[in-house]
């Protein structure tokens, strides 16, 4: 396991904070019985912050037709759908909705060539409610490959103030890799062929890598 290297100066910037509180309850709280908990409260939270940023060491699993997720966390949506931005054809929709103790860390499904990428900024509802999907900020992704092509978007949620993605029109990439990251609670939306053999169903637990989300 590593720390993502696009979240250092974040992760500084909490630590600073963090430092700064603690200071000040050594100095102005008299009371051991107060002064303990809340440095306690303090640390926790500086480890959570650096947790949270991590990138774990998957294996990725499968061969070329293979789609394995973006993401960790729990599948939400399993539906047919009218992608309208960049497919604009009818397609199976996969989400897969982050909380704030999941991997947050993203990695390709696929290997293959990248057809196209856009950032869209815009709001910051919750992110497991429908319309986040058009209307919170978000990237959106396509992987062209042999066996078709694989769309998918990651959308930020209320408190993720930042989307990072690796993502470049015309680039090769490869499956498992890291494609991203998406800074505290989110949604990865996947569109797939409408011909895809899907895995998942809503409510299933994701692991990005190692869960296969379709064959196409």
């Amino acid at each position: 396991m590593k720390i993502d290297k696009d979240c250092y100066s974040l992760i500084a910037g909490y630590l600073l904070g963090t430092a700064v509180f603690a200071a000040l309850v050594w100095w102005l709280v008299p009371s051991l019985w107060w002064r303990i908990p809340l440095l306690v409260l303090v640390l926790v939270f500086a480890f959570f912050v650096v947790w949270f940023h991590r990138v774990p060491n998957r294996e990725k699993v499968g061969g070329p037709t293979i789609v394995t997720s973006v993401a960790d966390g729990k599948v939400v949506i399993v539906e047919k759908v009218y992608e309208k931005e960049y497919l604009r054809q009818e397609c199976i929709q996969v989400s897969v909705y982050m909380n704030f103790f999941d991997v947050h860390a993203n990695f390709w499904p696929v290997s293959g060539k990248i057809s196209y990428y856009q950032y869209h900024p815009g709001k910051y509802l919750l992110a497991f409610l429908p319309k986040a999907a058009e209307e919170n900020e978000h990237s959106s992704v396509a992987v062209s490959t042999d066996h078709g092509e694989v769309f998918f978007k990651q959308i930020a949620g209320t408190f993720a103030r930042r989307i990072v993605c690796y993502a470049k029109e015309g680039m090769e990439v490869e499956s498992g890799a890291q494609c991203g990251i998406i800074k505290f609670g989110s949604r990865i939306d996947m569109f797939l062929p409408l011909g895809a053999d899907i895995k998942v169903k809503v409510g299933d637990l994701t692991r990005a890598c190692e869960t296969v989300i379709a064959e196409i």
